[in-house]
């Protein structure tokens, strides 16, 4: 929590625009000058506002995956969900002109959500269960599908890639509360629908039978769970386009300090999600460049060293 506290501040004092922290004060408690206020009240604040939300959202999702599939390596994208959402997108802008932040939310939201049921349907055909194996395979297949169906997409139509660009790359930057507060309510339920199941996840990581000894029914946590991460990641990912790496490493730390409690988890990473994705984007602003670093590039930076070490890790404990 203080973490977060500090991320917060820095994420508000910080900025391309030079403000002394003592002005930003005066302003947040009603004061400040006509520029201040603008800058902070207009663009800080709702920047902030939007890197908790995606941070929280994308930490809880990842935690959920992990512990969905069993695999500590496993992240939102697993099921395709960034994959359809930026094929939504790319449709968008290539066919109907779409070219606002808030746009991209609902064509975000919409492809995720259509490619997890998509997913889910193909993992459950032939009658058979829709488990964790061979919904994260479906998900991986269906997911490059649409991956090469964007990529066509964007190199046939120059608009659509400049466009897609700058949102592809993950970033924080315009995203105001236009675009933050018709996804609040998805996050919020996102992060309702972890902390019902995470009890559930404790058991099933015992085992499917022991879990239904102890009276779970593991159907309904797999679809609870698949409900959540659909609802958080593609949220997220409506809003400042696909972050990599934070629900890959943020359920890894939470787990390190709080144990392997599912609940404590899911809070752990709901917190610790914010303060890096929020970190990341202060560090974006501060870099030494013509204009500042997309937070998805950020993300990238930090993520990558700790995939590697997760990897080397897992490989020595093989072994």
């Amino acid at each position: 929590m203080a973490a977060l506290i500090t991320a917060v501040a820095l994420s508000v004092i910080v900025g391309a625009n030079p403000l002394h922290p003592g002005a930003v004060l005066d302003t947040v408690f009603g004061g400040g000058s006509a520029e201040s206020r603008f800058v902070v009240w207009e663009q800080r604040i709702p920047r902030t506002a939007a890197g908790l939300a995606v941070g929280a959202a994308l930490g809880v999702a990842g935690a959920l995956m992990q512990a969905f599939t069993r695999n500590p390596l496993a992240d939102p994208g697993l099921l395709g969900v960034n994959a359809g959402a930026a094929f939504v997108v790319a449709v968008g802008i290539t066919f109907f002109g779409v070219t606002s932040p808030l746009g991209y939310v609902w064509l975000a939201c919409a492809g995720a959500l259509l490619l997890t049921v998509a997913v889910y349907a193909i993992g459950s055909a032939g009658g058979r269960a829709a488990g964790p194996v061979r919904l994260t395979v479906t998900g991986v297949a269906i997911g490059a599908v649409f991956a090469g169906l964007t990529t066509g997409l964007t190199l046939t139509h120059p608009d659509a890639f400049d466009r897609m660009r700058g949102w592809s790359a993950g970033s924080l930057l315009e995203r105001g509360v236009d675009v933050v507060l018709p996804v609040l309510p998805l996050v919020l339920v996102g992060l309702a629908l972890a902390l019902w199941a995470a009890p559930g996840l404790n058991s099933i990581a015992l085992g499917a039978d022991v879990a239904r000894s102890q009276g779970v029914s593991v159907r309904r946590i797999q679809l609870v769970t698949l409900a959540a991460v659909t609802l958080l990641a593609g949220s997220a990912t409506a809003v400042a386009g696909p972050l990599v790496f934070v629900g890959l490493v943020v359920p890894h730390v939470v787990r390190w300090t709080l144990g392997t409690d599912q609940r404590r988890i899911v809070l752990g990473s709901m917190v610790l999600g914010a303060v890096l994705v929020l970190a990341a984007d202060v560090l974006g602003r501060i870099a030494v460049l013509p204009s500042e670093m997309p937070v998805g590039v950020v993300t990238a930076f930090v993520g990558a060293p700790v995939l590697i070490i997760l990897v080397r890790r897992r490989s020595a404990t093989a072994l």
